[in-house]
C-alpha cells in the first residue's frame, strides 16, 4: 500500500489564484499560471517539493491563457491575453519574445514531437508555425502563416510512421534477405533511424471544421463536423482522428494517405449538461471523461465498450460529491479524479494472472482516497517520478507516491496510514494506539519501547508509556534509513554509522573505508546490526556490550556473486552468524536468488528462485520446484528468537514489471520459509501462498506470520487465537506447524520448531526426542498436519497413536499401495481436504478423487473428473448423483442422470412408481423395450391385460404375451405367436399347455421348437411316436440318443435305428456289437469310418475280418494299419496286389517305440519299401529304404525311377562312396557331351567317391569321343592326360594289369603327341611333316590312338596340294584297301576329291556308293539298337 505526501507550492504573494498548471514530461518543474487582482497575470515555477523558483517568474499586466513546455528541453511556451508569446528557459529564467504575429488572445500552443516547430494560434483564427534548434532556441520569424478567420481550438501533431530497426535489419541481411540489404546500400534510400518526427498536423476552429497543414505548410480542409470542437485526438493504432465537439459528439475519421477523411463512427457521449467537461485520451484508445457528475465515464475505442467507475462511501467519499477534472498516469497505471469535497481519488489498473490488461472495468481498483483543501478543478500528473499537480483554486499541491512505512519488532507493529499518521500495535498488551506526526513520515522503526520516524530531513522518537505515546526527542537528520536497539538509534551518513541518543546526541561514529562504501541499508535482529554500502559490502556489529562492536571484518560480495549492481536489502538472524541478502542486478532488474552469507564459514550460498533449487553443495532436498520455480524474492525476514528460521516473499517473474503495490496486492504471492544451518544447508520448511485480501508480509515471529491489511479486510479477518483489539492495519496467520497451538508456552514452541527441523532434516529420532514429554492432543494432531505436508507416514502413524484416532489409522492403512494415496486419507481424516484434493491430482488416483469429490459433496468436480480423467467409473458417479438428486427432491435431474448411468430401467420406474401418471408418460416417451415389460407387468398386476399385452407386445417380450393368452383362455393366438416368432420360451410354455391339455402332436411340435428335446422324447416314447422318436434323438444329446437307441433295443424293432443312435451317441462298441448281432452290413460300413487308433484294437480286428470276408481289402487294410497289425496288413497288399499309396505308408511307418523296436521298425520299413520296388513305386521305395537307414537299396530304387536330379541330390546329401559310384555310372549312361552340369557331376561324384580308375575309365573315354566324332586331338590329348594321372593314382588290387593300362596309356599318348607335332610342323616344313606321318604308318597298332584315315588323308591333302596328284592317288588307294568299308570323305575334303578327279579323270562314284551304302548300314543299325532296346 502507498500513500501521497502533499507539497504546497511556495507561492509569492503577488500570486493569488491559481488557473493552470502544466508539469514537463521528464523534468520534476511544475508551471503555475495565477491571476492577481493587483499585478495582473503570472507565470511560476516550482520544484518537486513545491520550491519557488526566483529565476523564472514571469508577470504581465494581461492574464495567461496557454502553457505547453517543450518536449525535451526544459523550455515553456506561454501565450497571453494580448496575442504575446513568450518561451521561458528553466532555471535561468531566460526569456524570449516570439515576433508580433497575433493581436488577439492565444488559444493553442503546440510542439512537434521533438520541439523542432511551435505551432501558435489565436481567437481570430490566425495560425503561425515557428522553428527551433536542438536547444530550444528561436530560429527567425515564423515559417508558415495562415489566417481560418475562426477562432482556433485545437492542434494535434500526427505521428511519423515508425523508422527502421536497424538490429533486426542488420539480422535479416546477414540472413539473406536481400530486401534487407538493399536498404544498407548506398545506391537505395537513406536508411530511416529510429523515430521521425512528425511536422503534419491538424488544427480545428470553433465552427466543427478540421484543416490539415502538411510538412511543407500547406493547409487544406480536411472534414467538417456540427458545432465547436472541444478536443482532437489521434489514435495511432487505427490511423484515426477521433472528433469531440462541445456537446461531446464523438466522431471517428480514417485518414487515407493522400489526406482524405472518411468517417469511420459517431456517437454522443453521455453527459451531464451545463457542466465543464474534462477530457483524457490514453495512448491505448481510452477516453475518460468527467462531467460533473459522481462518476467519470470510460469509452474504449478499441473494444467498443463503455463503463463508468463511481466512488465508494465506505472508503471515505461522501454522498453527493461531484468529480470535476480527472488525469491519467500510463506509467503507473493510475486515473486520478478531484472531487468538490477536496478528495483525490485514484483508481489503479489490477492486472489479473492470466488476463487481458485492458478487457473491463473489473480491473480498475479504487484506492482510499488523498485529502487536500478546497475544490479541486485541475489534476495534472508529469514528470519522469510520476507527480502529481492538484489546484483546488486557492493553491496547488504536489503529491508524490511513497510506499507506506511499516516495522514490526519485540511484539509491536507501526504500520503508516497517511503521511503523518501511523497506527500502533501492542501484542502483548492488546493495545492499539495512533501515531500523529507534526513531520511527513518515510520510515518507522519501532521496539517494545519506542516508537521512531524520520522524513528524511528530520527523526523523532516517542516513547511507548502504557497507553500514550510521549515525545522523548526530535533532532535534524538528512539520514534517509534509520534502525533502533534499545536506547540507540543508528543513523547514516558518507562513510560512517552514527550512533545517537534519542535525543540525536552522537555518542559512537562506525567508520567505513572509502573501498567499503556509504552504509544505505540498516537493519537490527535482537542485539546485532548489519549494514550495507553502496559498494555492496556488508558489516555485522555486535551490540550486547555498551559500545557497539564490530562482529566480523567488512564483506565484499563483488567478489562472491556475478552480475551484483547494488544491494536492496540485507537482513541478519537472531545469532548474528547468518546474513540474507537481496540483490539488483547490473541492468537494475531484481535477482531472482536470495542470498545467504555464513559469518562464521566466510562462504555465501544462495536459493535461486527461477529454478527453484538451492546452490550446489547444499543439501539437495526435494523441493518443490513447479510452486517455487520462476519467482522472484521481493521481501525477506529472520524469526527474532529462532536463528534457523527463515521467511521470504516471492513474487511471480511475470509480474516484475508491475509497480511495487501491485506487486503487493497480487493475489499469486507466496511465502517460502527455511531452515538454514552449517550443517544441512538450507532446508524447505513450507511453502505457503499469500492470503487474500492481505497486502505484504510484515515480519515472521513464531509461531505468527504478520501481514499488512487494508482496513476493510478486518471485518473478514479470522484467527484462531482472540485478540482483543486487534490492529486494523495488521492481521496474522498462524504458521503451519503451528495451527491450534497460537497460544502455547515456550517449551512447547520450541518442541515443535525442533521436531519440525529434525523432521526437514530425517532425524526421526531427534524428531521424537525433542516431543517425547507433550501429551497433549492438540499437538499431536498438529503434527499429524505436518505430516501432510511433508508426507512423513511413519511419523504420522505416531501421532495418530498419540491421538488415539483408531479410525484414522485404519483408514490410512487400507488407502492404498500409492504413498500420495495414504497422505491423502490422512489429509481427509484430519479434515484438510485442499491438501487431500490435491495429492489425489499428484499421484493421477482420479478414481479416489471421484470418491472423494462425491464424499464431499462437490458433485460438479466428481463429474467433471469422471468425465475427463475416471471414466471407468462415469457410470458409477451418475448413478451416485442420481440417487442423491433424488434423496434432494430434484427428480426431474435424477432422471437424467440415471439414464445417463443407464440404469433408468430400474431406477426410474421405482423412483416414480407413486406417481402413475408421470411414469406412463416416461414410459412412451422413452420407448424403451425393458420399460415397456416393467410397465406391462406393472398393468398385469392391475389386471389391465388387454394393455398389457398391447406393451408386452411393443417390449418384444413374447413368452408373456403366449402366457397371458394362455391364461385368457386364447391358445390359438398363443400358437401363432410362437409359430410366428420362434420364441423358445413362448414355445416352451405353450408346449406345457398342450401337454397339459393332452394335446401330444402339438406339445411335441412345440417342445421341438423350443429345442426341450428330452421332452418331446419322452412325450413320443409314452405315446409310440417311434417315427418322430429317431428325429428328436439325432437332434437331441448323447443322453437322449442312449436313451432312445435303448427303447429301440428293448422294444426289438427298428434295430439299425438303434445302431445308428448308438453310434451317433458314441458308443461305438455297443454300436458293433449290435451291428454284427443284427448283421447291419451297411450300418457296419458307417461305424468303420469313424473308427481309428484310439479305438479298441480287437474291435478294429474283428472288422478288418469282417471287410476281407466281403472284400473289402481297402478298408481291411486301414483297419489293420489302426490296430497296429503292420505286418497283416503289409501281407494283405501283397497277396491282393494292393497299391501302398504314400499314406498308408506313412501311416504303418509312424509307431510308438512302444510298439515296435527299432530293429522290427526298420524291417517293416524295408518290407514296405520291397512292397513299393515291386509295383513300381520307386520314389516310395527310395523314402521308405532311407527311413530304415538302407542307404544303397535306396539310391538302387532311385536308379531305376531315372529322375537324374533327385539321383544327384541324394548321393550329394549321403556322401557315401558306392552312392558317388552309382550315380556317376547313372549319369556316364546319359548325354553327357551335351550337358556339362552332368560331366561335372560325373568327374565330381568318381572323385568324391575315390573310384580313380572309373573315372581315368571316364577320361579314356572322352579322349576317344573327341577323335572320333570331332577330330580334336588336343582335347583328346588332354583327355588321355588326366585319365594317365588318375590312372597312376589309383589302387588297383591287380598291379599287374594296371601297369598294362598305364603303359597302352602312354603309348596312345605318344602317338597322338606325334601326330600333332606333324600337322604343326606342316605349315613351316612340309616335307618333315610328311615325313613324320608317314613314319607314323609305319607303327603297329596306330589305329587305336590315331585313325589310320586321318594320317592317310593328311598325306592326300598335302599331295594334292602340291600337284602331285598320282602319289596322292596311290595313298587313297592304299586307304580305301586299309578301310575298305569306311566313307574316305570323312577323312579328305571334298575340294581335294574334286581336284584328284579332275586332275586324273578318275571316277569317284564308287566311293560315293559306298557312301550310300554306308549310310544305309548306319541306318539299319540304329533301327537294329533301336528296336533291340525296345525288347
Amino acid at each position: 500500500m502507498a500513500v501521497y505526501f502533499d507539497h504546497r507550492i511556495e507561492a509569492p504573494e503577488c500570486s493569488e489564484v491559481p488557473s493552470q498548471v502544466a508539469w514537463h514530461s521528464t523534468l520534476p518543474v511544475l508551471a503555475v499560471a495565477s491571476s492577481s487582482s493587483t499585478s495582473g497575470g503570472n507565470v511560476d515555477l516550482y520544484l518537486q517539493q513545491g520550491e519557488f523558483v526566483e529565476s523564472c517568474h514571469v508577470n504581465r499586466p494581461n492574464q495567461p491563457t496557454v502553457l505547453r513546455w517543450h518536449p525535451i528541453k526544459p523550455v515553456l511556451a506561454l501565450g497571453w491575453e494580448n496575442g504575446e508569446v513568450l518561451l521561458l528557459t528553466h532555471p535561468s529564467g531566460d526569456q524570449t519574445v516570439l515576433p508580433n504575429t497575433h493581436n488577439a488572445s492565444i488559444t493553442l500552443l503546440e510542439w512537434s514531437s521533438s520541439g523542432s516547430r511551435l505551432v501558435t494560434g489565436d481567437q481570430m483564427g490566425v495560425l503561425a508555425v515557428w522553428k527551433l534548434d536542438a536547444r530550444g532556441r528561436l530560429q527567425g520569424n515564423h515559417l508558415v502563416k495562415h489566417e481560418y478567420n475562426k477562432p482556433l481550438t485545437c492542434c494535434i501533431f500526427r505521428p511519423a510512421p515508425p523508422g527502421d530497426d536497424v538490429a533486426k535489419l542488420a539480422r535479416a541481411s546477414v540472413s539473406g534477405d536481400e530486401s534487407a540489404l538493399d536498404k544498407f546500400s548506398w545506391k537505395g534510400a537513406p536508411l530511416k533511424m529510429g523515430p521521425q518526427e512528425g511536422l503534419m498536423f491538424y488544427v480545428s476552429t470553433t465552427d466543427g471544421k478540421v484543416y490539415s497543414v502538411d510538412e511543407r505548410g500547406k493547409t487544406s480542409a480536411l472534414l467538417s463536423v456540427e458545432g465547436s470542437i472541444l478536443k482532437l485526438f489521434y489514435h495511432e493504432k487505427r490511423e484515426a482522428l477521433a472528433v469531440i465537439t462541445e456537446t461531446l459528439m464523438l466522431s471517428q475519421y480514417t485518414l487515407g494517405p493522400e489526406g482524405g477523411a472518411q468517417e469511420l463512427m459517431k456517437v454522443k457521449l453521455s453527459s451531464k449538461s451545463g457542466q465543464n467537461t474534462d477530457i483524457v485520451w490514453t495512448e491505448n484508445g481510452l477516453l475518460i471523461t468527467a462531467t460533473g457528475e459522481q462518476v467519470i465515464r470510460l469509452w474504449d475505442l478499441e473494444r467498443d465498450d463503455n463503463y463508468v467507475l463511481s466512488l465508494d462511501e465506505t472508503l471515505g467519499f461522501e454522498r453527493g460529491e461531484i468529480i470535476n477534472c480527472v488525469s491519467y498516469c500510463a506509467g503507473k497505471e493510475i486515473l486520478a479524479a478531484g472531487t468538490s469535497h477536496g478528495r483525490i481519488a485514484m483508481w489503479r489498473m489490477v492486472v489479473q494472472p492470466g488476463s487481458n490488461r485492458n478487457d473491463t472495468k473489473g480491473q480498475w481498483k479504487l484506492q482510499t482516497p488523498t485529502e487536500i483543501e478546497g475544490n479541486v478543478i485541475q489534476l495534472r500528473w508529469g514528470s519522469s517520478l510520476n507527480l502529481l499537480a492538484a489546484n483546488s483554486s486557492s493553491t496547488v499541491l504536489i503529491l508524490c507516491e511513497h510506499v507506506m512505512s511499516a516495522h514490526f519488532s519485540q511484539q509491536v507493529a507501526a504500520v503508516q496510514v497517511t503521511p503523518s499518521q501511523l497506527s500502533i500495535a501492542q501484542y502483548n498488551t492488546g493495545m492499539h494506539l495512533t501515531l500523529q506526526s507534526d513531520i511527513h513520515i518515510k520510515g518507522v522503526c519501532v521496539t517494545k519501547d519506542s516508537v521512531t520516524v524520520w522524513s528524511g530531513k528530520q527523526v523523532t522518537v516517542y516513547e511507548l508509556a502504557g497507553t500514550a505515546l510521549r515525545n522523548t526527542g526530535s533532532f535534524p537528520c538528512d539520514s534517509h534509513v534509520v534502525a533502533v536497539h534499545d536506547e540507540n538509534l543508528y543513523t547514516v551518513e558518507p562513510n560512517r554509522v552514527q550512533v545517537r541518543t534519542p535525543q540525536g546526541t552522537v555518542k559512537q561514529l562506525l567508520t567505513f573505508s572509502k573501498t567499503e562504501g556509504n552504509p544505505v541499508l540498516l537493519s537490527v535482529c535482537q542485539a546485532y546490526l548489519v549494514v550495507g554500502t553502496d559498494t555492496a559490502h556488508i558489516k555485522v556489529f555486535d551490540l550486547t556490550r555498551r559500545d557497539a562492536k564490530a562482529h566480523c571484518n567488512a564483506k565484499n560480495l563483488a567478489d562472491q556473486i556475478a552480475n551484483l549492481g547494488a544491494l536492496r536489502s540485507v537482513k541478519c538472524n537472531a545469532s548474528g552468524n547468518q546474513v540474507s541478502i537481496l540483490i539488483s542486478q547490473v541492468n537494475g532488474r531484481p535477482d531472482h536468488k536470495v542470498y545467504f552469507y555464513d559469518l562464521e564459514m566466510d562462504t555465501v550460498t544462495h536459493f535461486d528462485f527461477f529454478t527453484g533449487r538451492p546452490s550446489s553443495g547444499l543439501s539437495q532436498q526435494q523441493f518443490q520446484v513447479t510452486e517455487l520455480s520462476g519467482r522472484c524474492p521481493i521481501s525477506h525476514f529472520w524469526d527474532e528468537s529462532e536463528p534457523r528460521l527463515f521467511v521470504c516473499e516471492t513474487e511471480p517473474i511475470s509480474s516484475e514489471s508491475l509497480s511495487a503495490k501491485n506487486a503487493i496486492n497480487a493475489v499469486n504471492n507466496m511465502l517460502v520459509t527455511l531452515f538454514c544451518t552449517q550443517e544441512h544447508g538450507l532446508l524447505l520448511q513450507d511453502c505457503y501462498p499469500k492470503p487474500a485480501g492481505l497486502q505484504a508480509l510484515l515480519a515472521l515471529d513464531v509461531p505468527f506470520y504478520y501481514f499488512t491489511s487494508p482496513p476493510q479486510t478486518q471485518a473478514s479477518r479470522r484467527s484462531s487465537a482472540p485478540v482483543p483489539h486487534l490492529p486494523h492495519m495488521v492481521s496474522r496467520r498462524a504458521l503451519r506447524d503451528f495451527v491450534g497451538l497460537e497460544n502455547c508456552e515456550k517449551a512447547t514452541r520450541d518442541a515443535m520448531l525442533n521436531f519440525s527441523f529434525y523432521l526437514t532434516i530425517g532425524d526421526m529420532d531427534e524428531a521424537f526426542k525433542s516431543i517425547k514429554l507433550i501429551k497433549s492432543k492438540a499437538v499431536w494432531e498438529n503434527m499429524a498436519r505436518m505430516c501432510v505436508k511433508t508426507r512423513r507416514l511413519d511419523v504420522a502413524q505416531v501421532c495418530l497413536g498419540n491421538m488415539g484416532n483408531a479410525r484414522a489409522a485404519r483408514a490410512l492403512k487400507e488407502a492404498g499401495p500409492e504413498p500420495e494415496a495414504q497422505v491423502a486419507m490422512l489429509a481427509i481424516q484430519l479434515g484438510m481436504l485442499e491438501d487431500a484434493e490435491k495429492l489425489y491430482k499428484g499421484c493421477r488416483r482420479y478414481d479416489l478423487l471421484n470418491k472423494f469429490y462425491q464424499s464431499s459433496g462437490q458433485w460438479q468436480k466428481a463429474l467433471e473428473t469422471a468425465e475427463n480423467h475416471d471414466r471407468i467409473h462415469l457410470r458409477t458417479t451418475y448413478y451416485n448423483y442420481a440417487r442423491y438428486l433424488e434423496a434432494m427432491g430434484d427428480k426431474s435431474l435424477a432422471l437424467t442422470y440415471y439414464e445417463n448411468s443407464d440404469t433408468h430401467r430400474f431406477e426410474v420406474p421405482r423412483m416414480l412408481q407413486d406417481d402413475a401418471l408421470s411414469l406412463e408418460i416416461y414410459v412412451n416417451k422413452m420407448k424403451d423395450k425393458n420399460i415397456y415389460k416393467w410397465w406391462a407387468q406393472y398393468l398385469e398386476s392391475q389386471s389391465d391385460m388387454e394393455t398389457a399385452l398391447r406393451f408386452y407386445e411393443y417390449a418384444q417380450d413374447y413368452l408373456s404375451l403366449v402366457r397371458v393368452h394362455c391364461y385368457n383362455g386364447n391358445i390359438q393366438k398363443a400358437s401363432e405367436i410362437a409359430n410366428n416368432t420362434g420364441d423358445r420360451a413362448a414355445s416352451y410354455h405353450l408346449a406345457r399347455q398342450y401337454e397339459g391339455h393332452d394335446n401330444i402332436k402339438q406339445a411335441v411340435h412345440f417342445y421341438t421348437r423350443a429345442q426341450a428335446y428330452n421332452n418331446a422324447i419322452r412325450l413320443c416314447k409314452e405315446n409310440g411316436l417311434d417315427d418322430q422318436l429317431m428325429n428328436l434323438a439325432l437332434l437331441s444329446n448323447p443322453e437322449d440318443m442312449m436313451e432312445a437307441a435303448c427303447y429301440y433295443e428293448e422294444k426289438g424293432t427298428h434295430m439299425d435305428r438303434a445302431v445308428v443312435l448308438y453310434h451317433k451317441a458314441g458308443h461305438v462298441s455297443k454300436a458293433l456289437e449290435l451291428a454284427f448281432a443284427t448283421q447291419q452290413f451297411s450300418a457296419l460300413q458307417l461305424i468303420a469310418e469313424d473308427l481309428n487308433e484310439n479305438s479298441d484294437p480287437s474291435l478294429l480286428a474283428r472288422c478288418s475280418d469282417f471287410f476281407i470276408k466281403h472284400t473289402q481289402y481297402e478298408k481291411a487294410v486301414e483297419l489293420l494299419v489302426a490296430a497296429k497289425k503292420y505286418s497283416q496288413a503289409l501281407q494283405l497288399c501283397l497277396e491282393q496286389n494292393l497299391t501302398i499309396t504314400e499314406e498308408l505308408a506313412d501311416s504303418m511307418a509312424i509307431t510308438d517305440s512302444k510298439d515296435l523296436s527299432e530293429d522290427a521298425r526298420k524291417d517293416l520299413l524295408e518290407r514296405i519299401a520291397d512292397c513299393c520296388m515291386r509295383q513300381g513305386n520307386y520314389h516310395l521305395a527310395t523314402k521308405k529304404y532311407t527311413q530304415a537307414g538302407n542307404k544303397l537299396k535306396a539310391m538302387r530304387a532311385l536308379l531305376k525311377s531315372g529322375d537324374t536330379e533327385k539321383i544327384i541330390f541324394f548321393a550329394s546329401v549321403c556322401r557315401q562312396k558306392e552312392l558317388f559310384i552309382m550315380a556317376a555310372n547313372y549319369l556316364q549312361s546319359l548325354d553327357w557331351r551335351q550337358n556339362p552340369e552332368i560331366l561335372k557331376n560325373i568327374i565330381g561324384f568318381y572323385t568324391k567317391g575315390r573310384a580313380l580308375d572309373l573315372l581315368g575309365g571316364f577320361y579314356e573315354a572322352c579322349a576317344q569321343v573327341e577323335i572320333d566324332e570331332y577330330q580334336n586331338y588336343e582335347k583328346a590329348l588332354n583327355a588321355l592326360t588326366e585319365a594317365y594321372k588318375c590312372l597312376s593314382k589309383a589302387k588297383d588290387r591287380s598291379s599287374g594289369q594296371q601297369e598294362v593300362r598305364l603303359a597302352d596309356l602312354q603309348h596312345k599318348t605318344t602317338l597322338i603327341k606325334r601326330f600333332l607335332q606333324a600337322r604343326r610342323l606342316y605349315a613351316e616344313e612340309p616335307g618333315e611333316a610328311v615325313r613324320l606321318c608317314e613314319a607314323l604308318l609305319e607303327e603297329p597298332e596306330l589305329d587305336s590312338a590315331v585313325r589310320i584315315g586321318d594320317a592317310y588323308g593328311f598325306l592326300v591333302e598335302h599331295h594334292c596340294q602340291q600337284g602331285s596328284f598320282q602319289v596322292a592317288y596311290r595313298r587313297l588307294e592304299a586307304l580305301q584297301k586299309l578301310l575298305p568299308s569306311q566313307n574316305i570323305r570323312y577323312y579328305i575334303s571334298q575340294e581335294s576329291l574334286e581336284a584328284l578327279q579332275k586332275a586324273l579323270g578318275v571316277h569317284m562314284g564308287q566311293g560315293d556308293r559306298r557312301d550310300s551304302e554306308r549310310e544305309e548300314d548306319e541306318v539299319e543299325e540304329d533301327l537294329s539298337l533301336g528296336s533291340h532296346q525296345g525288347n
